[in-house]
């Protein structure tokens, strides 16, 4: 069976327990499950494989999923040193699987098995990395069904699926097919979750311009960050792109919303970074980041949510905040937009570059938005704007922009435009980028020329006196697609035309006067 072919089959077995499941609980609150489910068989996969191999070099016959919990608490300090976790043979997925059906309180025994994993990354370094990561799987509630009985039932029949999905072993090294699966639901459920959904989810097209975009011209980077990471797709895109192993000292991101953050994290393991590799914290990352010793970064992505409430000037420590105190203002308190902006500028390396979705009124509101732009403009940190094409977010329909970020990396004193609202294809009811839509707008990024229709190179000192505008149209003028026409042989068609009436009226007057 092909890659494609797998992945197929994956993602029918993902709908059959959607659909099976469909109706006790809602779409959007049923990935908890999977994913948690999804989540738990990699974990103790991935601990097998991991002590099986050690083992393997005294005792080819060795099998940790049949060896008792006492004989595998050996193994216990290693390997949380190693993986963060512990997990014994008795509670692996593996086995609390295949005796479901008999195991009458099954919910108590995966309520069980969840407090066991987290527990014991407790005094360990991974610890906060594990803490609450099964929070958002209640066993016991009543979505699953009012009896215990019933519950049983759904847990059972998902614990089957999960091991029937053909996600390939860690024997053979192949895990992609985790994170495959991860995508594929996020991508479900965000499709038909609306804003709900979608607020966790940037589509990996846009993700794969964005992380290209920072990580222009160069094979590795040190560390990689996001303040607002959602679920982690921005994050988890450098590792597709350069590697796992080029992103030298990990993925750092910081998520408000609580179960998102679970997400993130869980999206983490599923594409085998491990705990020592990754830092996602929990917070308000506008008055309250988590990363000041670990600024700066080298390449930031980020789609922040756009024009956000925060405190702005109601607070009077944020304006003496070094991230916010450059541009002596600060962003309105009813949109937090550029707030993110000048967050993200100011925790980018001299050399590194950053890429931002924006809501497209930051680029020409007034008031103290067009302060912060023209803070922005005059210190030369804007590097390129790039118009998005409308539709290709869930939940939201408008045409978002990219802001590029640059500091002392940046050549000259201009920004380039680029148009790119028309490069798209559509895949149901949502806009795409295909992958020369994405190429067309990197080779323009990357040679920074001007295209008529296209891009436009502007020099600073222009953009300032245009009231600090960055909306792309004003800049790089549309294709007229009307079709052109001439006058003056216009006028001799319909003088022709006068001709031929004036004719045709004579001969139906003869007519006439004969009758």
């Amino acid at each position: 069976m092909t890659r494609e072919q797998e992945r197929a089959e994956l993602h029918k077995t993902i709908w059959r327990i959607a659909n099976e499941l469909r109706g006790s609980v809602d779409g959007w609150d049923f990935k908890q499950y999977v994913l948690g489910f999804l989540f738990y068989r990699f974990i103790s996969e991935n601990l097998t494989a991991y002590i099986n191999e050690k083992e393997r070099l005294v005792d080819q016959n060795f099998d940790y999923t049949i060896i008792t919990d006492e004989k595998a608490e050996k193994a216990r300090d290693f390997s949380v040193r190693a993986k963060g976790f512990f997990i014994k043979p008795s509670q692996l997925f593996i086995n609390i699987q295949r005796n479901a059906k008999q195991n009458e309180n099954l919910n108590e025994t995966l309520a069980g098995v969840f407090r066991d994993i987290e527990a014991s990354a407790n005094g360990a370094s991974s610890e906060k990395d594990f803490k609450g990561l099964f929070q958002d799987i209640d066993v016991n509630s009543n979505k699953l069904g009012s009896t215990v009985i019933e519950r049983n039932k759904k847990l059972t029949n998902m614990l089957d699926e999960i091991a029937n999905m053909q996600l390939g072993n860690f024997y053979d090294n192949n895990i992609d097919a985790f994170g495959d699966a991860y995508e594929f639901l996020m991508n479900m459920y965000a499709s038909n979750a609306g804003k709900s959904g979608g607020e966790f989810f940037t589509p990996q097209e846009v993700s794969e311009l964005l992380a290209k975009i920072t990580i222009e011209g160069k094979s590795d980077i040190n560390k990689v960050y996001d303040p607002a990471c959602g679920s982690g797709s921005l994050l988890l895109k450098f590792a597709k792109i350069l590697g796992k192993d080029n992103i030298k000292q990990g993925f750092f991101g910081q998520e408000i919303n609580i179960t998102t953050y679970n997400l993130c994290r869980i999206n983490m393991f599923l594409h085998d970074i491990n705990y020592n590799k990754f830092d996602i914290a929990l917070g308000d990352t506008l008055t309250n980041p988590k990363h000041w010793d670990d600024e700066p970064f080298d390449a930031i992505v980020s789609n922040p949510p756009y024009s956000i409430k925060w405190d702005g000037d109601s607070n009077p420590l944020l304006i003496n905040d070094p991230r916010f105190s450059q541009a002596g203002i600060l962003a309105p308190r009813s949109k937090a937009d550029l707030a993110f902006t000048m967050h993200i500028l100011s925790w980018l390396s001299e050399s590194g570059t950053a890429a931002i979705v924006e809501f497209p009124g930051v680029l020409y509101r007034g008031g103290a938005e067009q302060k912060i732009r023209k803070y922005l403009i005059e210190n030369n940190f804007i590097d390129t704007v790039i118009q998005l094409p409308q539709n290709l977010f869930f939940g939201v329909s408008i045409a978002t922009c990219i802001i590029v970020l640059k500091k002392s990396a940046k050549k000259d004193n201009n920004i380039l435009f680029i148009d790119g609202s028309k490069e798209f294809i559509h895949s149901g009811n949502k806009n795409k980028l295909s992958n020369d839509n994405i190429d067309k707008i990197l080779e323009t990024y990357r040679n920074r020329l001007p295209i008529e229709h296209f891009a436009s190179l502007i020099p600073n000192s222009k953009v300032i006196e245009n009231d600090c505008n960055l909306s792309v149209s004003s800049y790089v003028e549309s294709k007229n697609t009307e079709e052109e026409i001439d006058i003056n042989k216009l006028n001799l068609e319909i003088a022709e035309i006068v001709k031929r009436q004036s004719k045709l009226r004579e001969q139906i007057d003869a007519i006439v006067a004969e009758l």
